[in-house]
């Protein structure tokens, strides 16, 4: 496996070039990485435009995921909004409307998609709700939510793995996507490493038509790596867009030190990945297992997710993760419920070691912690694109009752908005508010 993209710069960076075009830091080492640090000049390609170096590394990212891969250097975000304006070509050529069905858990980055492309969103809802980060969908749910519809959608969007390491049945899924001739778009941002199990569980394997992956959540990828899957058998205007799509929504500067990492993990995913990722697995399993009889209760089906149930075990997921914290150990992500953790093979054994000794020194408490609202749908008042783009104001949650929400102003993580842009603020939606610990919401003015 070559690595066309950090072979190029290293040769650059040993060459005693003149460096007479950007970066302003001309190579000098300020951090210890800037002499590997370029732009676009004669043989470093362009990312959107690739015909060389970053061609040749994407080729060889597509063989290993199977299917047309090209890369993102501004997350899974970018790809995100790249494959909501894919869709929206589509529906634009298939004489559709620019309607998505989507799992109500999608992320915050979806709604400004939605917002600066205009699409209409039809909400899928869960059938046993329990978190605003989960909608866990059967396909016969899905297919009687979609049949309940007065127009067909252009495409479904579901959220797999979701933050609390729940994974969606994609292939009975897209099943459903095709029967119906809709496109099964799916946010596997959490997801890939899926490609490289005994039986691959990525959503491109299982039937989707699109999908994105942050490769940095899950490989050994600087932040900001991400990766835009299109299946083979994609509709080819899906396919001849691809590039135009993610350029955009791409700067025009895009980072060559995350596109260095992309290109370095194609050969690590070559040499070795898979066994790496099956001990990993393994490990982890055995701790899920040996914490559950200490009687710690966990959630989802990801093998390298760890999602514990803090309130069956007496605690809030907070008070969970700030226990850690003294310990000097550091958690994914924590609400009233949970506390979410994320593995790759470089946490290795010692890390689960530390992780096992740390959570078996807390001791259990009786749970007397209030459970969570019950999930609610509220009135929606404005289109996310009339919302969005409206004069705004924030105020306290206490007085917006009543009130159009403007901008889900959510932290990441886990950016996944409790009420959507263009709908009205209840008692309901106050009451999950406080819960959540939001006290103050974008609202439009009046």
């Amino acid at each position: 496996m070559q690595t066309p993209i950090c072979d190029f710069v290293r040769r650059y960076a040993e060459s005693s070039a003149l460096r007479m075009h950007m970066p302003g830091h001309k190579g000098a080492s300020l951090l210890g990485m800037e002499h590997l640090d370029i732009t676009e000049f004669t043989g470093a390609d362009s990312l959107y435009e690739a015909d060389g170096i970053i061609r040749q590394s994407e080729e060889n990212a597509s063989a290993l995921f199977g299917c047309p891969t090209f890369y993102s250097t501004e997350g899974s975000s970018q790809c995100i909004r790249a494959m909501l304006h894919l869709v929206l070509l589509y529906a634009q050529k298939s004489d559709r409307k620019p309607l998505i069905a989507a799992g109500r858990n999608a992320h915050k980055t979806f709604l400004s998609a939605a917002a600066l492309l205009d699409l209409e969103v039809a909400w899928l809802t869960p059938e046993t709700p329990d978190s605003y980060l989960s909608c866990t969908l059967s396909a016969a749910s899905l297919e009687k939510q979609l049949m309940s519809l007065s127009e067909k959608p252009a495409a479904v969007y579901l959220t797999s793995p979701d933050y609390l390491g729940n994974v969606a049945d994609v292939r009975a899924i897209s099943a459903v996507c095709r029967k119906m001739d809709i496109l099964l778009v799916v946010d596997n941002a959490h997801g890939a490493y899926l490609r490289f199990l005994p039986e691959s569980r990525h959503p491109i394997d299982l039937g989707a038509d699109l999908c994105c992956d942050s490769a940095h959540k899950t490989l050994p990828v600087l932040t900001g790596g991400a990766y835009l899957h299109i299946a083979p058998d994609a509709p080819a205007i899906l396919h001849a867009q691809a590039k135009n799509a993610l350029a955009l929504f791409g700067s025009t500067s895009p980072s060559y030190l995350i596109l260095q990492s992309l290109d370095a993990v194609n050969r690590y995913l070559h040499n070795g990945y898979r066994e790496k990722l099956a001990e990993i697995i393994a490990l982890t399993d055995g701790l899920k297992s040996r914490l559950a009889a200490h009687g710690h209760a966990l959630r989802g089906d990801e093998g390298t997710k760890m999602t514990i149930d803090a309130k069956a075990f007496g605690y809030a997921g907070t008070e969970l993760m700030a226990l850690l914290e003294e310990k000097n150990i550091f958690s994914e992500f924590a609400d009233p419920d949970f506390l979410v953790m994320m593995i790759t093979p470089e946490t290795g054994k010692e890390g689960l070691d530390r992780l096992e000794q740390a959570l078996l020194s807390i001791p259990k408490r009786e749970n007397s912690l209030s459970a969570p609202p019950d999930f609610h749908l509220p009135e929606r008042a404005l289109s996310i694109r009339e919302a969005a783009l409206s004069p705004c104001e924030n105020l306290p949650v206490e007085v917006c009752k009543g009130r159009i929400l403007a901008a889900a102003n959510v932290g990441c993580p886990p950016a996944v908005p409790i009420v959507v842009c263009g709908e009205r603020i209840d008692k309901e939606s106050i009451e999950r508010f406080r819960y959540y610990g939001i006290e103050n919401c974008t609202v439009v003015t009046e």
